[in-house]
């Protein structure tokens, strides 16, 4: 299959141009020669015609020459071109291919980076979850604990022992003292007379005060903010009638809620149920006013162990006022000795300063004076 020239290539455009002119050289040939057949005649015109055709030919070969100059210079040239451009974008893909290593490298230590802190978060995380899945296990254990009456009432009776301990000195309460009546108090008060003794009971209305939180409707919320209401007044009742004795403990008690929320609900929406409780002379406390109150009976406690030992402290008192009087005696003879001695180191000061005196006129023979004499015959005696 013949491919196809390419008029746009010089040196394809050259030879198409040298093969028309020698098809045309042809063509003159072969007309020349018809022509002499043709006659004689024409041979001179045709000797001309050859010449200027020889001449044509000639001129032809030098532009071939020419355009083959130049096509093999356009080649040289564009090869020249070539290899610039070869050696550009070589340089060029170098450039590219040591920023994207770069940028390749980079991306990989900010990946690395990254996957590291992704990591440590996920090990926080897991540690997280199995913080939350241990809580989860204590929260349904106190749940378990709540929903049992005997659990629950063990569960306030270990805070009220907590918060107690922690207010009181260990003389100052006791815990499960059994009363004259034979009731079993959770907690007494040790206080003196008046007041006396007063009883904490730990008290915990759990179903009612649930069922009052998952009450949806008005007759669900009426029905259990009833059974609530007779829970609480039926714990204030229990209490004025087993632990309040007459002669035995105070005229009043305390009842121990072990949850702010309870308590919180009760003043809120049950007023009335702690007036009654006032009535009653049972008061209701939480924790929080548990610990309140336990501190001002910590003072009572503290005045109370300050009357009792007031006798004592007077008789110390009246002993060291004895003791002062006798450091005072004590300090007033040390005074007079000191006096005493200051007189007698001055005396002994004045005989030396008069024996010194005398030393020097010894010395010197000064025995001129009657003067003199008396202490020389004082001397001799």
């Amino acid at each position: 299959m013949i491919e196809q020239l390419n008029l746009q290539d010089p040196l394809a455009l050259g030879l198409l141009v040298g093969t028309a002119g020698m098809l045309v050289i042809l063509f003159l040939l072969v007309f020349a020669l018809l022509a002499v057949r043709r006659s004689a005649k024409a041979t001179e015109p045709l000797a001309d015609a050859l010449r200027q055709l020889g001449q044509s030919v000639q001129t032809l070969d030098q532009g071939q020459q020419q355009l083959t100059g130049g096509l093999r210079h356009v080649s040289e040239a564009q090869a020249i071109a070539q290899a610039k451009m070869v050696e550009v974008v070589e340089r060029r893909l170098e450039e590219v291919q040591k920023n994207m290593g770069e940028s390749l490298h980079g991306s990989s230590q900010k990946t690395t980076r990254s996957l590291t802190e992704l990591q440590e978060r996920l090990a926080v995380i897991d540690k997280a979850q199995t913080n939350i899945e241990k809580l989860s296990g204590d929260v349904l254990s106190l749940q378990d604990i709540l929903s049992n009456k005997q659990a629950r009432g063990a569960f306030g009776e270990i805070q009220l022992n907590d918060i107690v301990t922690k207010a009181l000195p260990p003389d100052a309460y006791s815990f499960q003292t059994t009363l004259t009546n034979g009731k079993r108090a959770d907690c007494l008060i040790k206080l003196p007379n008046p007041p006396g003794s007063i009883v904490i009971d730990a008290k915990f209305p759990l179903e009612a005060f649930e069922a009052l939180r998952a009450a949806d409707t008005d007759r669900g919320r009426l029905e259990a903010s009833r059974l609530f209401k007779a829970a609480v007044q039926r714990h204030i009742r229990d209490i004025s009638e087993k632990y309040i004795i007459e002669g035995e403990t105070a005229d009043s008690a305390l009842m121990f809620l072990p949850s702010e929320a309870v308590y919180a609900e009760l003043h809120a929406s049950f007023a009335d149920v702690v007036r009654e409780g006032f009535a009653a002379r049972v008061w209701i406390v939480s924790p929080t006013t548990c610990m309140a109150t336990l501190n001002t009976m910590r003072a009572i406690l503290k005045d109370a162990r300050m009357r009792e030992q007031a006798g004592a402290i007077r008789r110390e008192l009246g002993l060291l006022h004895k003791d002062v009087e006798r450091l005072v005696d004590r300090v007033g003879n040390l005074d007079k000795h000191f006096e005493q001695a200051r007189r007698d180191v001055e005396q002994i000061k004045t005989s030396a300063g008069k024996a010194g005196g005398r030393a020097v006129k010894l010395e010197s023979f000064e025995f001129d004076g009657p003067e003199d004499a008396e202490p020389l015959k004082a001397i001799g005696d």
